[in-house]
């Protein structure tokens, strides 16, 4: 849409100042100038296009009625990493819908920036879905969706203006401390957003952004080890630039969030998690790489979880265990066996034909009242089955009052979030070195901090065999 209805007032008011300086005067009043909106105000929310949306929309499902959605531009294309589409999201700060509109044709940020509130009118077209993934297009039986002509863009779509000009918002991209957070129940698709502390994989970095003859994908990674494909086309204008030396560091990325599923195949549910950046501009990599799944280190404000949770006065722990559960006999205090050459608690044996409670703690005196994150050093084997661990909450059904972190296969070092329900599956080796589990207790307001409460559980899982060193149960 080249021509925006509120320049031909502009180009009123400029003609009138131009006659009005051959005419000795001194009135200088300006025309005031009026912005218009092409579409009336919206008659349906963004959200209510999950209704009508299809998998492969028929002939039949071409809109015949004025349908209009307002909604604002989180993309630009103006790089050339996002082409023939833009992501929509109904608010610029806390959306709670994303869309993408396809379109046969670039150069879109134009006519509708970052930012611009916008009113589409779907009426000659078709929304189409497929895992949660909205699209608006036009209607082409090859495809699952159509791009829209652009020459026929401004039919459909069109700037909202305020009575003196186009509205355009600030966009406030939402905020997530790991790739998980961010993908969880598909809740983001097509909105801006930012993820902290993320950097390209090892293995990215001797590459350049885009590949030679087709979109690329470069994977990034988190401190949890979870990873995400970021798309590069190779049209973008800075596809032949090098990953390394500027963004090989880590930091903070914004980019518009997307999920693909094969288009010959619309109603599948299998599906891949993807994203798009703006420009270079929206990734900040300024901090040093970390290790991808290995927590950071305990640090000095850290104090014990519950008491003699170092293992060091063994009579001191096994007086503050709940004594319903007790301590189990292949349990027992590793004299010099624990990190740094301490004592440590030592798990050796099978277990039985039951999922065990190794044994349940009591809270120590002095836990922070806000605490993020739990964490412990582990040392050694375990065949058949891996570990669970329970964090007890201040109110709940007995029995089921915690929250669950499972370990699952353990090699190198793991951060948890909490789970449904304890399992046991996996397995774990540390090659001989002490590594770092940490327990992500971030925000959870309701943990059982009370000194002499039952506040952690170890479980063990039915007919593993472990050989295991377990030290330093820390909370900061």
């Amino acid at each position: 849409m080249k021509n925006i209805y509120f320049k031909a007032a502009i180009f009123s008011a400029l003609s009138m100042l131009t006659l009005s300086s051959c005419v000795k005067s001194d009135d200088y009043e300006v025309p005031e100038i009026k912005c218009t909106n092409k579409f009336a105000a919206a008659n349906h929310k963004l959200t209510d296009l999950a209704t009508i949306a299809k998998p492969k929309p028929g002939a039949t499902d071409i809109i015949t009625e004025d349908y209009i959605v307002e909604a604002y531009v989180g993309s630009n294309d103006e790089s050339g990493n996002i082409y023939k589409m833009m992501f929509l999201q109904d608010k610029p700060e806390n959306p709670t819908q994303g869309i993408e509109v396809d379109i046969d044709g670039g150069n879109q940020y134009l006519d509708f920036p970052t930012g611009a509130m916008v009113r589409i009118n779907l009426k000659g077209l078709i929304v189409q879905a497929s895992n949660g993934n909205i699209k608006i297009g036009s209607y082409d039986p090859s495809y699952s969706v159509g791009r829209i002509n652009p020459n026929k863009l401004s039919n459909y779509m069109a700037r909202v203006c305020d009575g003196q000009k186009p509205v355009v918002a600030a966009m406030i991209p939402l905020e997530f401390n790991s790739i998980a957070e961010a993908l969880k129940n598909g809740a983001h698709i097509n909105q801006l957003i930012k993820i902290k502390n993320v950097q390209f994989e090892d293995a990215e970095l001797t590459k350049n952004f885009g590949d030679d003859t087709a979109t690329g994908d470069r994977y990034i990674t988190d401190k949890k080890a979870a990873r995400l494909d970021l798309r590069f086309s190779n049209f973008a204008t800075f596809a032949k630039s090098p990953i390394s030396p500027n963004y090989a560091k880590s930091g903070d990325i914004v980019l518009c969030l997307s999920r693909y599923t094969s288009p010959t195949n619309p109603t599948a549910t299998v599906f891949t998690e993807q994203a798009y950046i703006r420009s270079l501009n929206d990734m900040v990599f300024t901090n040093a790489r970390f290790s991808p799944g290995a927590p950071e280190n305990p640090s000095a404000s850290a104090v014990n979880l519950f008491p003699s949770s170092d293992f060091e006065n063994w009579t001191n722990f096994i007086a503050n265990i709940d004594a319903t559960f007790g301590i189990k006999p292949y349990a027992t205090q590793g004299i010099g066996l624990g990190y740094n050459g301490t004592n440590s608690l030592q798990i050796k044996g099978t277990v039985p034909p039951s999922n065990d409670y190794v044994f349940t703690a009591y809270a120590a005196t002095g836990l922070p009242a806000a605490p993020k994150r739990i964490t412990m050093y582990i040392k050694g084997t375990a065949t058949g089955k891996s570990l669970s661990f329970n964090v007890y909450k201040t109110t709940g059904t007995p029995g089921t009052a915690f929250y669950t972190y499972n370990l699952g296969t353990f090699t190198t070092g793991a951060i948890l979030d909490t789970e449904s329900a304890n399992a046991y599956s996996g397995s774990i080796n540390t090659n001989g070195q002490w590594r770092l589990i940490e327990l992500n207790v971030t925000g959870l307001t309701d943990l059982n901090l009370t000194a002499g409460k039952n506040m952690f559980a170890i479980k063990t899982g039915s007919g593993g065999v472990y050989d295991l060193q377990i030290d330093n149960i820390k909370i900061e």
